[in-house]
């Protein structure tokens, strides 16, 4: 038989065929990466019947790329026949080193077998051989027949293989994540060809593999001495010619174990293999075994995928049983006679601040109806606008706080919201916090809707799709909105967490989106001033650094700013870097007092991030209104806790008088009026009292005894309040909340400059003094194992696949974890409580003032003249009887013309 290559052709007999492509996977290799890519969600990939299911599910959706990405014509999975190779035979301690597999995977290798023969491809071994030389030798029978052929493996032996015909991509991190090796990329890579990499290998070894190559000889020497000699026969031909030195030495001892490392690491590409390139042709897909198959094993994507092959029309839609309408003008009106009452909607947006994101367009459902459109305008027009604004019409939306802004920027204000996908799908698992309507159905083995990335794609090349396309889109998600409603709030009702839901997060939500709507008045003037002030501070401080440096310098160069403490000054350098001496905030706190150039350096950071981060920053961000319009992060943090971005009003120094001059700028939205600020005193502690019933720590609280003093009295074993120090009461504060979080006697010993014995003494007397504490941290810990995950008073989970890892760093991360979310969900879930309630009553009480900033415990309002009084007496009020717990809150308030002033 004649074959002729010619471009991506092949001439045979005279016709012209589509060029063959082999794709060689080296199956334990791939199902081993699939393996850890999921495993911290062990648990949760599991079949109904108990199976683990994280390596074949992962294993399926690499293939599934790696397919896209290659479209060969011939495929075959190489795997290991057993531990026992012409390898162990030649070296006993070959790959010995190496850890057991996982039973948790062990499991697995049969069923992705399985998998791939309902799929139609080829899987093998071969008994003394491994799945590498299984590739090798069925790779060259491509090259030598003419075929493109492509290795896919997580072991870079298998590069020796790469060739004009063979390319070798090794798996990175996440699906579909490879990098080619060609004999172009190698010689790049390790600067010798891939038959050369065989003799690299001989000489440095492999610890993976465990056999020993030349002593001392790593990577780097290896290549160069194979790019001088081209291989180690020809090395140790001119060994003796070296000059002596420790290196010729190690070469001329180990010159067995290089020669037996060279044989080890040579693949074997004439194995008696059993099977042909015919053998390795795509057979059909046996979609009735397959469909068994991912049913056993519980895979609704995938199965989801299999209903998309045999209706792709619908799959694409995700609107398969509903009347698809494109609303315009000319049929608007046939809502008239709208009588549903209750409907699902979606306002389409681009980009993550919808403050200032440009409309894309809208799909609303109802019934057996999907109305798209792009035309924005419509949505202020009746009668679509009076259904949207009616409130006894129940709405369902994705993001309640996005689509409530975006709609009032159109002069819309959303009546009716009543379930939020985002907000059940994040108390459901928090873990995830997308906010991506396309990623979070995902999760729920929803997949006739696409994200917002694959549509509209990114940064610069973010772009609006074609009508066809978008319309689709929109009414994906609408739908997907509908359809996953049921599941997501049965999964909240067996969680116990509807009342976290209907009575917290979703009324929290349309209070944040108020705050955010009225956001807070900034002075620019007073920014610039600041500006200025700073400028010169720090023209002060760059000139008292170059005269002590004796030389100027760029203070934002570490490589600069190293030479000059360490080389030039004397200092002792703490730490390296790979790029040379560390001068991190943790080191040059350390060396301050050796020289006060430091303490300079510092204050010059401290204020130059300032100036840009703050002062700058805010500049950039008052809105024309002269307001700065925050956006909370409601679902970002598995704790419950709030954030803010665009900008982060959260984040605002507060330990710097530098810093604090910041909230000057703040100020009331009335000439005469106040910024009136309250927070809670010590909620985390009051918490931990609480959920303990530690005796000791609720006298403290309920006598009103400043609780870190009384800690100061117990650790130090005091008679006094008066005997107690500022530096305990620090040490004090620093164990109290050091408990919350866990921390060890090293953490607290590096927090405080004590001896770790000493750490270690506090947290003991601690514990001695209040015991129920102890006693309540071992039993959140056995609880999160019983559990998998933590809880808050409120029902907030916090799922911990880590709790039973075995290693005991990670481990010991999620029993810290265990201990400390229920308090700090606990707290942030009483702030939300306080905010649901005040807002409440501004509101009955028809009030002016307005809650605009919330700072984790503290909530600051914006408050005319004539009503500070009455804020006076009800904010800490309401703030105090948000939750009823076995110690009394406290909530501290303050006030003034600007924030500042408030504190």
């Amino acid at each position: 038989m004649v074959i002729e290559h010619f471009n991506s052709f092949f001439i045979y007999r005279g016709e012209i065929m589509a060029q063959k492509k082999l794709l060689l996977i080296d199956g334990n290799s791939v199902a081993f990466r699939a393996f850890y890519a999921l495993y911290r969600q062990l648990d949760r990939f599991t079949s109904p019947d108990g199976l683990h299911t994280n390596a074949i599910y992962t294993f399926k959706n690499m293939l599934d790329a790696i397919l896209k990405q290659v479209d060969p014509t011939n495929i075959l999975v190489a795997f290991d026949a057993g531990k026992v190779t012409f390898r162990t035979k030649m070296y006993k301690d070959y790959k010995g080193g190496r850890q057991k597999t996982p039973s948790e995977l062990l499991e697995q290798m049969p069923v992705i077998r399985e998998m791939l023969a309902d799929l139609g491809i080829k899987s093998y071994e071969l008994k003394n051989y491994e799945a590498d030389d299984i590739i090798g030798t069925l790779s060259k029978m491509g090259e030598d027949a003419g075929y493109d052929v492509t290795i896919v493996t997580g072991d870079r032996d298998l590069t020796q293989l790469a060739s004009d015909k063979v390319t070798v991509l090794i798996t990175k991190n996440g699906v579909g994540d490879t990098e080619a090796y060609t004999p172009e990329h190698m010689k790049e890579v390790n600067g010798v060809t891939p038959t050369e990499f065989i003799d690299m290998k001989a000489l440095m070894g492999d610890n993976s593999d465990n056999y020993p190559g030349v002593t001392k000889v790593g990577p780097k020497t290896a290549s160069k001495l194979i790019q001088k000699y081209g291989s180690i026969e020809n090395l140790y031909e001119h060994v003796d010619e070296m000059k002596k030195s420790k290196m010729k030495e190690n070469l001329i001892n180990d010159k067995d174990k290089a020669f037996l490392a060279k044989k080890l690491a040579t693949i074997d590409r004439e194995s008696p293999v059993e099977v042909t390139l015919d053998d390795t042709e795509i057979k059909d897909t046996d979609f009735e075994k397959l469909r068994g198959l991912y049913e056993k094993l519980g895979f609704r994507k995938f199965l989801a995928q299999l209903d998309q092959n045999t209706d792709a029309q619908s799959a694409d839609t995700g609107a398969e049983s509903y009347e698809y309408v494109e609303l315009s003008q000319d049929n608007i009106h046939d809502l008239d006679d709208f009588s549903e009452k209750e409907i699902s909607f979606y306002l389409g947006m681009l980009g993550e601040n919808y403050h200032l994101a440009p409309f894309v367009g809208f799909a609303l459902k109802a019934s057996d109806k999907v109305y798209v459109s792009k035309d924005i305008a419509l949505l202020q027009e009746m009668p679509l606008k009076g259904i949207l604004e009616n409130k006894t019409i129940k709405k369902n939306v994705f993001d309640l706080k996005r689509t409530y802004v975006g709609m009032h920027r159109l002069d819309v204000v959303t009546g009716g919201i009543d379930y939020d996908m985002l907000l059940a799908s994040y108390l459901v698992n928090n873990e995830n916090n997308s906010n991506d309507l396309g990623e979070i159905a995902h999760l729920y083995d929803e997949y006739s809707v696409k994200t917002d990335l694959e549509v509209y794609g990114k940064g610069k090349k973010q772009a609006i799709p074609e009508d066809d396309d978008l319309y689709k889109h929109l009414a994906a998600k609408v739908c997907v909105i509908d359809k996953l409603k049921p599941e997501l709030l049965k999964r909240l009702k067996d969680h116990e967490q509807d009342d976290l839901y209907d009575e917290i997060e979703i009324p929290v939500a349309f209070v944040l989106a108020k705050m955010e709507l009225s956001g807070m008045k900034v002075l620019p003037s007073t920014l610039i001033q600041l500006q200025n002030d700073f400028a010169t501070r720090l023209k002060e401080l760059e000139d008292k650094i170059y005269k002590q440096a004796g030389e100027r310098f760029n203070l934002n160069s570490p490589k600069q700013l190293g030479h000059i403490l360490f080389e030039k000054l004397g200092l002792p350098p703490l730490k390296k870097t790979k790029t040379g001496y560390s001068t991190s905030v943790e080191v040059l706190n350390q060396l301050k007092t050796q020289s006060p150039i430091v303490s300079e350096i510092l204050d010059y950071r401290q204020i130059a991030k300032i100036q840009s981060t703050y002062v700058k920053g805010l500049l950039d961000v008052i809105q024309p209104d002269g307001r700065v319009h925050t956006r909370y992060l409601q679902t970002l943090t598995a704790t419950g806790r709030l954030s803010s971005v665009d900008p982060n009003l959260q984040n605002i120094p507060t330990r710097t008088e530098e810093g604090k001059q910041i909230r000057k700028a703040f100020v009331p939205s009335t000439s005469d009026g106040y910024i009136f600020s309250c927070d809670y005193s010590q909620v985390e502690l009051r918490v931990l009292s609480h959920v303990s019933g530690d005796e000791h720590m609720q006298e403290a609280f309920k006598t009103g005894y400043d609780i870190h003093s009384h800690t100061a009295m117990k650790i130090f074993h005091l008679d006094s309040p008066d005997e107690v120090t500022s530096l305990m009461r620090r040490h004090a504060k620093a164990v109290n909340f050091g408990i919350v979080y866990g921390i060890s006697d090293y953490g607290l010993s590096k927090n405080l400059g004590i001896s770790r014995k000493r750490a270690k003494e506090f947290i003991d007397n601690y514990f001695e003094q209040y015991p129920e504490i102890k006693d309540y941290m071992d039993k959140a810990v056995k609880e999160a194992r019983e559990k998998g995950y933590a809880e808050t008073i409120m029902h907030r989970r916090r799922y911990l696949p880590d709790i039973h890892a075995k290693n005991f760093n990670v481990r010991s991360f999620a029993e810290r974890t265990a201990i400390n979310s229920p308090i700090q969900g606990s707290a942030a879930d009483i702030i939300k409580i306080a905010m649901i309630n005040m807002q409440k009553k501004l509101e009955e009480m028809h009030l002016k003032t307005k809650m605009v900033l919330q700072v984790h415990d503290e909530l600051i309002f914006d408050v005319p003249k004539d009503e500070l009084e009455t804020i006076k007496k009800i904010v800490p009020e309401v703030m105090q009887s948000a939750v009823k717990l076995d110690v009394p809150l406290i909530a501290d308030s303050g006030w003034g013309h600007n924030w500042y002033d408030a504190k």
